[in-house]
């Protein structure tokens, strides 16, 4: 199938809806899946507040592949408890969501141009369950992973979120769930927020609000700083894709914005059409 052939399936499987949300959540820790946090009940309220989808497609920090966009296809995404040391109720959680085989097909080959691929082996990992579980407590959502392809530069996921914006106008949620800070080195529990941390996430606001995601991507104009920010950039990565399917007819909201742990930002955006 062409990537032509793709988007007349993609328009001829969905009706056209009214434009989607685009939502990025800084998930955190996996406990707030169990505790009732601050984070946990924004992410209820917005649930109440979101349109109900044909299918959210979902990008996750956790799944990372090299030289290649995954899409998952498998029919019952598996629940993936991909994290060690937690207590015993976390790995009992399970999100028993259909996935979207067909339409995920479609949106591989509508990645053709990025390496997209078929994937029947991964499923949900806790960057897309810890927080579906709030916005759709019910699992009757279809739903389906795209992975973030780390051999690539920064831009690449902006163009990527290019590609799948046209989703948005046949009734698909585009999930992004990562955080605009993530250095786990650098936690210290019940610790004020490191100045780095707090330099960092104003930074991409500001860059954000201002639409200017050149300014986002520049690696030698962001320099030490997203070092710091961004040991490894896999959970900065699904922001960008979230700010590359947004376009100037959309307004942007932010929510959470708290420093979580000393090093972990929380924030969370989210563009709704103007």
């Amino acid at each position: 199938m062409s990537t032509a052939q793709a988007l007349t399936g993609l328009r001829d499987r969905l009706a056209p809806s009214d434009r989607m949300p685009l939502v990025f959540l800084g998930h955190g820790s996996p406990m707030n899946a169990l505790e009732d946090t601050a984070f946990s009940r924004a992410w209820s309220d917005l649930g109440r507040s979101l349109p109900r989808p044909e299918a959210i497609l979902v990008v996750s920090a956790h799944w990372m592949t090299r030289g290649t966009t995954l899409v998952d296809v498998s029919a019952l995404p598996r629940t993936i408890h991909d994290f060690h040391g937690f207590p015993d109720a976390l790995y009992q959680q399970d999100y028993p969501a259909p996935g979207a085989p067909d339409l995920a097909r479609e949106v591989a080959t509508l990645l053709a141009s990025h390496h997209g691929a078929e994937d029947d082996t991964w499923g949900l990992d806790h960057g897309a369950w810890t927080i579906l579980k709030f916005l759709y407590p019910d699992a009757d959502v279809p739903v389906f992973q795209v992975s973030i392809d780390m051999s690539r530069g920064l831009d690449h996921q902006i163009e990527v979120g290019r590609a799948l914006s046209g989703l948005r106008d046949r009734g698909v949620l585009i999930l992004g769930s990562g955080n605009v800070v993530h250095n786990l080195p650098a936690m210290h529990p019940g610790g004020k927020p490191q100045d780095f941390a707090l330099e960092f996430d104003t930074l991409f606001a500001e860059r954000l609000a201002a639409r200017d995601l050149a300014a986002l991507t520049d690696r030698g104009g962001l320099g030490p700083l997203l070092t710091m920010a961004h040991p490894t950039v896999d959970h900065y990565l699904p922001a960008l894709t979230i700010a590359g399917a947004s376009d100037a007819r959309d307004a942007l909201s932010f929510m959470t914005d708290a420093i979580d742990l000393g090093s972990v930002s929380m924030r969370s955006f989210v563009f709704h059409a103007a």
